[in-house]
């Protein structure tokens, strides 16, 4: 069953969100997920949406998702994204 990676992101400095973006790709290569959606202006068809960017990630499992998310590569790099956005992120269970 896949597992869904989902991340709302509203940037507040790009030059310390962009070092997480320089090692990001790098990181995730070595693990089992794929991008399935990087949006900088999706459409908003109900409510409110004050994000500036969404990320949608693809994992095959939820064991492939965590192992990605508490990596030390991974949190060594997700200190810059949270330094430079506000981001609301969730797992989601697939169907």
């Amino acid at each position: 069953m896949s597992y869904y990676f989902v991340a709302q992101i509203k940037l507040e400095d790009e030059t310390k969100y962009k070092k997480y973006l320089d090692k990001c790709d790098e990181v995730f290569a070595k693990f089992k997920g794929r991008y399935l959606s990087v949006d900088n202006n999706p459409e908003i068809l109900e409510g409110d949406w004050t994000y500036s960017r969404l990320v949608l990630i693809e994992f095959e499992s939820e064991k492939d998702l965590k192992e990605w998310y508490d990596s030390d590569s991974y949190q060594e790099i997700l200190k810059y994204r949270l330094a430079g956005a506000h981001c609301d992120t969730i797992m989601v269970k697939g169907i």
